[in-house]
């Protein structure tokens, strides 16, 4: 039998509210990542503009309304044989620190550049430093 090969589009946030970036922690029952921290963001729907569906994802996950902004970065790796997924990841901003969590989450957190670097997992360090995100004057 032949597998289908599926790219998969998900759009991340990197949230910023007084200089600080909202990371949240997957829930430890997710299927992939569990208990990992992550930008906010997901899965583009059929019919969905790339910002749109950014603001809905937010809105779902953290109950927050966002400001899209630039594109910081695009990337993409292989979940499987037969599956690819690009990441394009969004500077944002928002008006309030208030969060209120999805089931997808266990905690937030609004962090600092050095709270990023202790946090996040390996490889969105690593697109961090490699895209500059680190350098960004919007961060303290």
């Amino acid at each position: 039998m032949i597998m289908e090969n599926k790219i998969v589009l998900a759009l991340k946030g990197v949230i910023i509210h007084k200089g600080k970036v909202l990371i949240v922690k997957r829930s430890t029952n997710a299927h992939v990542g569990g208990g990992t921290w992550e930008c906010v963001g997901g899965k583009l729907e059929f019919g969905e503009g790339l910002e749109e569906a950014l603001i809905r994802e937010a809105e779902e996950e953290i109950g927050v309304k966002i400001t899209v902004g630039r594109l910081l970065y695009a990337t993409t790796f292989h979940t499987s044989e037969n599956r690819q997924v690009v990441i394009m990841t969004y500077l944002c901003e928002c008006k309030s620190n208030r969060v209120s969590l999805s089931n997808e989450h266990s905690d937030y957190c609004w962090a600092t550049k050095e709270e990023l670097k202790q946090l996040l997992p390996d490889n969105i360090i690593s697109d961090f430093e490699t895209n500059g995100i680190f350098q960004m004057k919007e961060l303290i």
